[in-house]
């Protein structure tokens, strides 16, 4: 195998293992840049053979764009401390990486929030690129969504197993990244001089609509309904931090 998992990490502790079991004997080295963990988040990464490194988070693009650098191996798989690959995936990415058409590809992702497995909610078939060829590879994007790219931007192929993606441990700490992401957009938008519009404010009950009902986020049970309720938010209150930005400018 020829495989470097890259990651980055803060305070993952509850996530982490399940995450490294499931690449276990898989990936040929593991590399983690952590953001200045104060929980066991390095100790258990290291007790798994991964290369850890620590570097003061400014952003998600610069912070993978660091582990991707450290790695070595011909082809980068980036996973997050909240996901873990299924036997399926894994068999997959074998065959994918012994007889290449592209030189990255999507994989899907299966959301479980709040212990229920998301079939609806616009969270199904959720793709991005996490497996490309390193060399020539890099990480685009701002301080939010953030992107592989492989050198030819147009050699990109699917897979069709999931990674199990489980982001968040409660609701308090769905509204921590909550703040942390929508802190990081308005900044970003601050940064190419985006002004506020009050009228983004208006737009949680149109966001809720979308969601619950076009999305079918209503046939996800009452957890449906909770992220429904609270993506709503997302965007207002990510322009009201523009807002308070651009007043104190």
């Amino acid at each position: 195998m020829t495989i470097s998992l890259i990651m980055i990490t803060k305070n993952e502790e509850n996530n982490l293992p399940a995450c490294l079991d499931s690449v276990k004997g898989f990936v040929d080295e593991i590399i983690i840049v952590d953001g200045g963990s104060s929980d066991r988040t390095v100790e258990i990464a290291k007790s798994y053979g991964a290369q850890v490194s620590v570097r003061q988070f400014d952003s998600f693009t610069l912070q993978k764009g660091a582990a991707l650098e450290k790695a070595t191996k011909e082809w980068v798989l980036n996973l997050d401390a909240d996901e873990f690959l299924s036997e399926e995936l894994k068999k997959e990415l074998l065959e994918t990486e012994k007889n290449p058409k592209y030189d990255a590809y999507y994989l899907p992702s299966k959301n479980i929030f709040l212990g229920r497995k998301m079939e609806h909610s616009g969270l199904k078939g959720n793709y991005k690129i996490r497996f490309a060829k390193r060399e020539g590879a890099s990480y685009q994007g701002g301080k939010v969504h953030e992107v592989l790219m492989p050198r030819d931007k147009n050699s990109l192929g699917y897979l069709k197993n999931v990674i199990n993606h489980t982001p968040y441990r409660d609701i308090r700490h769905y509204f921590e990244k909550f703040n942390i992401y929508t802190s990081l957009g308005a900044e970003t938008m601050h940064e190419r001089g985006k002004k506020f519009n009050p009228l983004q404010l208006l737009r949680p009950p149109f966001e809720f609509f979308k969601i619950y009902i076009l999305r079918l986020a209503v046939l996800d049970g009452i957890q449906g309904f909770m992220w429904a309720l609270f993506s709503s938010l997302y965007p207002a209150v990510k322009y009201a931090k523009l807002w308070e930005l651009n007043k104190n400018k």
